[in-house]
């Protein structure tokens, strides 16, 4: 009976105290006047922020069931297009207690499709500054003070816009649709934001953790996290930032994304010409200095690439970026997906339009070495190049690479000439493999061996094929120990000495060889014409003169074989002047008919015959005649029979 008595008596009090907190409340909004409100609220608003609210539209104020105020159309700092915020709503809710003896203390603010200007100066400063020393004033502890603790602890943006410029470096960007809730609890000296938005057509969720919020506005050294993630990027930093003597952060940044490409896109840069750049991921210890980032111990993932070294971005005066990276294997297979040199039949040269835009968005300057090395069918041994792109120049240099079982050496350059891509390479391979190295450069897989190939060349078009009808420069082939395939030429000749006019059948068979081969070219508007060739085997010697035209992919060439016998004093036992024609992967060899005849005991006299002009068309006369006297007489009509005597 007592303990019901004493819940009795308990709710009693309870009801009681809610009785008199509600009887306050009523009392309150019947004797505080509106405008007491409205000025309270907005003079603790210009306390924290330091900045001048302008209220043009109406006021509301209520403190009954809930305690709060609104104002309407408000502008705080300058009024005009330079106002640091405007709103279409700011609502104010009152804490109670305060609110019942008198005291008019906001809990927490909301904006309502506020637009909110953020203006960078070249110092560094902004609009805002002003803000961050007010709000950093309020929330240090004074001798005699121990600090004016802030009456409300959270701002909520609905439906907001945040515009960002900086003339000094053409930055102008804008969040659209900006839904975000800023919280420092009293009880704790953190900060917090949280939130989403709409960046350049893409939503992103967001969220930001300071964590000593004092120290972060006075400048001084404090806890950072961030998180960002969006369809073009997902960001994440944690580490510390300061302000002074200028901004600096440093710690973990962790990034990756599904496309290099799209994200490129995204912030309105262009590609680099070629394929590849899809997923990538980046790890690093970061350090942000100015508009410098160095990012060391760094760990990038592209194109199932994975490299590890040391990076640096500059923003200023143009985005550049520098560093080395060294990887165990790549696969630069993607990047040239795209480049299509032969058309797909492999006998002509590709006439898609060649893209080299995205050379003038950043410059680079990057260093880059890998065990082995893939590009399409061919395979690198251990590779070494620099990377640098400036004024929209792209200059590969190649250390050195082995290649094609020797090395590689030289240099490609990529520039943009006009509507076309200018193309500059020079580049020496030695001790290769000649088969699979000319096969894979221009699909020439007539020649074996071992040996050295160094060209310089130029040209410029807007298509593989343009490329050629322009190509100029010089090359030149030595060769060792090898063989052309496709042509016994020895065998011929040693068939022709003894037998001159047996040059029926098929020359495209079996293979030459020999022990020095030497080539030199001069290439000019897309035509190669041979300065020397010289080949030294065994019993033959070869001397070839004419020229290759490079967009029709054929030869057009003359020479001479002979067979030598063991004495190099010796003359040539048997000489043949001969004509190569036709596509060059898979041209024909002619031997000269006339030298084949004259060389012939038979049929010599018949030739000086037919270029006597005395005797040449008596020759005539007497072919004529016999082809008559051996064509079969013509029928004769059927006679009746004879009566019989």
């Amino acid at each position: 009976m007592s303990s019901a008595t004493g819940l009795k008596r308990l709710s009693l009090v309870v009801a009681a105290v809610f009785a008199v907190g509600i009887v306050a409340l009523v009392a309150a909004s019947a004797l505080i006047p509106t405008a007491t409100v409205r000025n309270a609220v907005i003079a603790e608003i210009r306390a924290v922020t330091g900045l001048e609210p302008t209220i043009r539209g109406e006021v509301k104020v209520s403190l009954f069931p809930t305690a709060m105020v609104s104002f309407s159309d408000v502008t705080l700092g300058e009024a005009g297009a330079d106002a640091a915020l405007t709103a279409d709503r700011l609502t104010a809710k009152l804490q109670l207690l305060p609110l019942l003896i008198g005291n008019i203390e906001p809990a927490d603010v909301s904006l309502t499709r506020p637009h909110i200007v953020v203006k960078v100066e070249p110092d560094g400063r902004s609009n805002w500054s002003n803000l961050m020393a007010t709000l950093a004033r309020t929330l240090k502890p004074s001798a005699g003070n121990p600090g004016r603790a802030l009456t409300f602890s959270e701002i909520r943006v609905s439906e907001g816009i945040i515009s960002v410029t900086e003339r000094s470096s053409g930055i102008a960007e804008e969040l659209s649709n900006v839904e975000l809730s800023f919280a420092w609890p009293s009880i704790a000296r953190g900060f917090g934001a949280t939130g989403r938005f709409v960046w350049r057509g893409e939503a992103f969720d967001a969220s930001a953790n300071a964590a000593d919020l004092l120290a972060a506005l006075s400048g001084d050294r404090s806890g950072l996290k961030i998180r960002l993630a969006g369809p073009p990027f997902k960001l994440a930093f944690d580490g510390h930032i300061s302000q002074r003597p200028t901004l600096k952060m440093e710690g973990t940044l962790a990034t990756d994304g599904k496309s290099l490409r799209d994200l490129m896109r995204w912030a309105n840069m262009q590609p680099l010409p070629g394929g590849g750049g899809g997923r990538f991921a980046l790890k690093a210890q970061t350090t942000l200095i100015g508009g410098n980032f160095a990012l060391s111990n760094a760990n990038l993932e592209l194109d199932g690439n994975v490299t590890e070294g040391v990076l640096a971005l500059s923003t200023d005066p143009r985005m550049t970026l520098k560093g080395t990276l060294a990887g165990e294997s790549l696969d630069l297979t993607p990047y040239i997906a795209n480049a299509e040199v032969l058309r797909a039949s492999e006998r002509d040269w590709s006439r898609a339009a060649l893209s080299v835009d995205g050379l003038s968005d950043f410059d680079l300057d990057l260093r880059l070495s890998a065990a082995r090395v893939t590009v399409g069918s061919a395979r690198f041994g251990r590779t070494g190049v620099a990377a640098n792109l400036r004024s929209g120049r792209l200059t590969v240099a190649i250390g050195e690479a082995q290649a094609f079982g020797g090395s590689l050496k030289g240099a490609l350059v990529l520039a943009k000439d006009g509507e076309d891509a200018n193309i500059k390479s020079q580049l020496q391979f030695t001790d290769v493999d000649l088969e699979a190295c000319l096969g894979e450069l221009f699909g020439l897989k007539r020649l074996e061996g071992k040996g050295n190939l160094t060209f310089s060349l130029e040209a410029s078009g807007d298509s593989v094929l343009a490329l050629t009808r322009t190509l100029s420069g010089a090359a030149t082939l030595t060769a060792k120990q090898g063989a052309i395939t496709g042509f016994n030429v020895e065998q011929l000749l040693k068939r022709l000495e003894q037998r001159p006019l047996s040059i029926a059948g098929d020359f495209r068979r079996g293979r030459t060889p020999f022990e020095r081969l030497d080539v030199a070219l001069r290439i000019a508007g897309g035509t190669a014409q041979i300065e020397d060739v010289k080949l030294e085997g065994g019993a033959i010697r070869l001397a070839v003169s004419g020229s290759a035209s490079i967009p029709m992919r054929d030869l057009d060439l003359k020479g001479t074989a002979s067979l030598v016998s063991a004495s190099a004093e010796s003359a040539p036992s048997f000489e043949l002047p001969f004509v190569v024609q036709g596509r060059w992967d898979d041209p024909i060899m002619l031997p000269d008919a006339q030298s084949l005849i004259r060389r012939s005991g038979a049929a010599a006299p018949l030739l000086d015959a037919v270029r006597d002009r005395k005797t040449r068309d008596t020759v005539r006369t007497m072919i004529e005649k016999l082809n008559r006297d051996e064509a079969p007489p013509a029928a004769a009509p059927a006679e009746p029979a004879a009566a019989k005597p």
